[in-house]
This record gives C-alpha cells, structure tokens and sequence, in this order.
C-alpha cells in the first residue's frame, strides 16, 4: 500500500456526498469521489484544489446500481491505502408501493443494499486490523420511522441501519481495529426530493417545516467520525443532532437463544 491515505466518499457528485468532500478536504485529508457524473466530481475537484492544491483528488466514474462495478472499483483500489470509506451513494422513491416504478425500486434495492453491503464487506476484510479507520454508512432518519408514502425507501434504510449497528458490534466484540458508523439524516436539501419525488424541481420550504442542508450534513458527519459513538442520528422532534451507541435491540450473548 501506498504510504499516503485516503478518504473514500460514493455519491460525491451532490448533496451530502459532494459537502462531506469539501469538509474532509478542508481537513487536508486526501479524498477518492466515486459517482456517475465526471464533469460534477471535476467541479469537486477543482474546489478542492482552490481550499488546497496540495490535496490529492482521485475521481473514479461508476455507476455502483451496476453490482459488479462495486467489485470492480475495490479492485482497482488495491494499491491505496483507504483510512475512512463514506457509503453515501443512495437515492429515495416517493409513492404507494402500489404504484411504485419497478425498474427504479430495482435500482434503488441495488444502490442502497446491495452496493453498501459489498463495499462494506470488501472494506471490512482489509481494513478491520488497520489502526484508526473507520467505515461510515449515509442511512436516514427514515430506517428508524416509517413515513408514510415512503415505504420501500425507509425499508432500505432500516436495513442499512441493522447492518450498520450490528457490524459495529461484531467488530468491537472481535476486538477490530477498525470502527464501523452510521449516519441517520431526517430532511436535507438536495438533489434527493427532486430523484425521489421523480420532478424537475422540489422546494423544501413548501415540503418541510424544517430541514438541514447539506453543508450542515457532514458537519454533523464530522462530529460522528470525531466521536466513539457508533450513530449520528437526527431527531423528528426537534431536528436536533445526537450520539448514540444503539438505537435497535442488540442480542450480544448468544446463549440467550442458542444452544
């Protein structure tokens, strides 16, 4: 491995992905930004070099709905040395499951399960004796509450959250260098109600009370990846930003239920 480390964000083209780049950037941390649209992580990545032009930006273009680009791109990063991975790349879908569009619940499944866990799992498998590395999962609020119209969307993120909690305290009981944490935003302004809502334009104001942005997202972020605490959740109520170490029940002593 190389001697120099890197943050790894998916879904850096926008929105959380995009403001959690600028963040880690403006902590002098090298970055690889992973998404669809080159010309969006080009932008990024002259930004970036604007806050610092001695930070390296490796962009990688992959469309991670695709299930093998997932093995593809960890592959084609052997050769650096990853000390945080942000799964960020994920979308939303607005509807009754009765009328639902198939090929993008399809997508949606892929991006949102099936990419995170094999990235998870690849980084897992070679990180979890590195020393200070962390694995950071983008969840929503909405894994941990229902919302109505939002069904399918809120179970992706349900799963993303038991995975996220449960690997989390695999890898503290296994005694694991590496740290595994799951941020759950509630509302936040970006391309999200736009893709979800499948519009040309959303207005947040009309749509929500309150809401936070993307740049106040991976402040929020930071506090997580500052922390020991393995969940940054926001809060329905007040849209306060708390700590947590367990949000789901979690059975750590096997012979409660096994023989």
């Amino acid at each position: 491995m190389e001697n120099k480390k890197f943050t790894l964000i998916t879904g850096a083209s926008s929105g959380i992905g995009y403001a959690t780049a600028i963040a880690f950037a403006k902590r002098n941390k090298n970055l690889i930004v992973i998404a669809r649209r080159k010309e969006n992580l080009e932008s990024l990545q002259q930004q970036i070099a604007e806050i610092n032009p001695k930070i390296e930006v490796i962009i990688k273009v992959y469309d991670l709905t695709n299930i093998q680009s997932n093995y593809n791109l960890f592959n084609e990063l052997e050769n650096y040395f990853i000390e945080t991975w942000v799964n960020n790349a994920g979308f939303g879908h607005y509807g009754s499951v009765n009328d639902q569009d198939l090929t993008k619940i399809e997508s949606m499944l892929h991006l949102n399960i099936e990419a995170l866990t094999i990235l998870s799992t690849l980084y897992v498998r070679k990180y979890k004796d590195q020393a200070n590395t962390q694995l950071i999962n983008i969840s929503s609020r909405g894994g941990y509450t229902i919302v109505p119209n939002a069904v399918t969307y809120c179970a992706t993120k349900f799963y993303v959250n038991a995975f996220t909690e449960g690997l989390a305290q695999e890898l503290i009981q296994a005694k694991a260098q590496l740290r595994a944490k799951v941020l759950a935003p509630a509302a936040t302004q970006t391309e999200f109600g736009k893709k979800a809502n499948n519009v040309d334009k959303y207005d947040y104001d009309k749509s929500f009370a309150k809401y936070h942005s993307a740049d106040q997202m991976a402040e929020f972020l930071l506090a997580l990846y500052d922390s020991d605490k393995i969940i940054g959740e926001i809060s329905t109520k007040d849209f306060s930003f708390s700590l947590k170490n367990n949000i789901l029940p979690y059975s750590g002593n096997p012979a409660e239920n096994q023989k």
